[in-house]
């Protein structure tokens, strides 16, 4: 049973992540593949290792990478702070409601629809012609079309709106599973509604948030779809840059060197999220 997973995870993660990580150490050539070998061969025989940092040298040195890296932790983590705010009283009403699934097939109902085409129609709806501009002009409430296509503002939108779901079911999963008791208990014991949600809900909680937030962060920061098809000019985010790298440049070492830097930001919240997990196990 345990080989089954073992086998999976190695083929299908391990396996390719260590190509990309010996792709990273070599040098870009007019070649197919267009990389310099990871051994040096003499007739064929192995001779040494020609490996080069000179891909990971350049992503510190040239500001291009630097501010893509973080562009892409900024608009991640403000994103991820929205979809928390908007996303923990929608958990918090579905868990106390009495139409709870009917209120979580609603917030899965995006997920039947192909990502793609929920972008599309928010480009529909935020563009200068779209129906947003195009109701308001013929309500006489604007003059001019209103700028919210192909800006930063509409990249946070389509984030939000495409993660909040990742954000809604760790929550109500979390909140669910809590005993109303206890809020009773706090109630008798004279604390105030708010008092009672900070002293008791919001720490029992704590777990779905993390939860919620990761799901939402991670795939955050790597985003190409939204600020390609909704983002302007300004919007700067490595998910754009490794796209143009791999497919414009053809520079595979440099894109897989911009591949591992990405992974090692993103698996930095995922081992602190693991020990806040396991400092809870052994309290």
């Amino acid at each position: 049973m345990l080989a089954v997973p073992w086998v999976w995870t190695t083929l299908f993660f391990l396996a390719p992540l260590a190509l990309v990580l010996k792709i990273s150490f070599a040098t870009a050539e007019l070649r197919v593949p267009p990389y310099t070998d990871f051994f040096a061969r003499v007739d064929g025989a192995i001779t040494g290792i020609q490996a080069t940092l000179a891909n990971y040298r350049l992503l510190f040195e040239d500001s291009l990478y630097v501010k893509a890296y973080l562009g892409s932790v900024k608009i991640a983590a403000v994103s991820t702070l929205i979809t928390l705010l908007i996303g923990y009283p929608m958990a918090y009403a579905i868990a106390r409601s009495q139409r709870r699934n009917l209120l979580l097939v609603l917030v899965m109902l995006p997920f039947w629809t192909s990502f793609l085409i929920r972008v599309y129609a928010w480009m529909g709806l935020l563009r200068p012609t779209g129906i947003i501009n195009t109701i308001l002009e013929s309500l006489g409430l604007i003059d001019a079309p209103l700028m919210m296509f192909n800006t930063t503002g509409s990249v946070y939108l389509g984030i939000v709106y495409a993660y909040l779901p990742f954000m809604v079911l760790p929550l109500y999963a979390r909140l669910e599973k809590q005993d109303p008791a206890l809020l009773e208990a706090a109630a008798d014991l004279g604390a105030k509604p708010w008092r009672a949600f900070l002293s008791v809900t919001l720490p029992l909680s704590l777990p779905g948030v993390l939860a919620g937030a990761l799901l939402v962060f991670i795939p955050a920061v790597g985003e190409f779809v939204i600020p390609e098809l909704m983002g302007g000019p300004d919007t700067l985010m490595i998910g754009k840059v490794l796209w143009n790298e791999f497919f414009s440049n053809r520079d595979w070492p440099l894109a897989s060197a911009v591949t591992v830097v990405l992974l090692v930001v993103l698996v930095a919240p995922i081992m602190l999220f693991q020990a806040l997990q396991a400092r809870e196990a052994r309290r």
